[in-house]
């Protein structure tokens, strides 16, 4: 992946960081990501994202549970193996019906949360560029992207003006990657180069 330089500015309050957002949208800057220690009601709105489409992949994982299922277990008794239990007939669908609810839910549950971790890039060995550690416990980061058309000096500059209380430039892959933290953190401890 390509590296590119961001600009990171870190804020005390979640009131500076959201109006912050806003100016920063306004003035045509890229935001590539803003990081909180807890989730800011409206934020998403402010920093231009859409909603959601999870909940039309559960949905569409659901119906493929209970088309696996319809066909599954009409295919056994009325084909494969089929029986004749007390003289009821082959497709007996009211007594299938508990488990096509079960594979429906079973189906949008494992689908929705495989999403999720696809879409958020959550898996094990994989691992993201952290602008700031504290971002996690008190401060709230917003990151820049500083293309070629940016000039770092003048988005920090804007940056504080804004009310940023550290203001640092990074390089860092704009996306996620395979390996380990533990083998490079060992090494910076340690004083060798990763």
């Amino acid at each position: 992946m390509a590296i590119k330089k961001f600009v990171v500015g870190c804020f005390d309050e979640e009131g500076a960081l959201f109006d912050a957002v806003k100016s920063v949208r306004k003035s045509g800057y890229k935001i590539h990501d803003v990081y909180t220690p807890f989730p800011i009601h409206g934020l998403d709105k402010a920093l231009g994202l859409r909603d959601t489409s999870i909940h039309t992949a559960g949905f569409i994982y659901g119906a493929t549970g209970t088309t696996v299922a319809l066909g599954f277990i009409s295919w056994i008794f009325t084909a494969d193996w089929p029986l004749n239990l007390g003289g009821k007939p082959h497709f007996a669908l009211p007594a299938w019906i508990p488990i096509m609810f079960e594979l429906t839910v079973l189906f949008a549950a494992v689908g929705m949360v495989l999403t999720f971790c696809y879409l958020c890039q959550l898996a094990p060995f994989v691992k993201k560029h952290h602008f700031n550690l504290r971002s996690t416990d008190d401060l709230f980061v917003m990151v820049i992207d500083c293309s070629s058309k940016n000039n770092e000096s003048e988005v920090s500059a804007f940056l504080g003006t804004l009310g940023a209380k550290e203001i640092n430039v990074q390089e860092a892959e704009e996306g996620w990657w395979l390996g380990r933290y533990d083998k490079e953190q060992k090494l910076l401890v340690e004083g060798n180069p990763v």
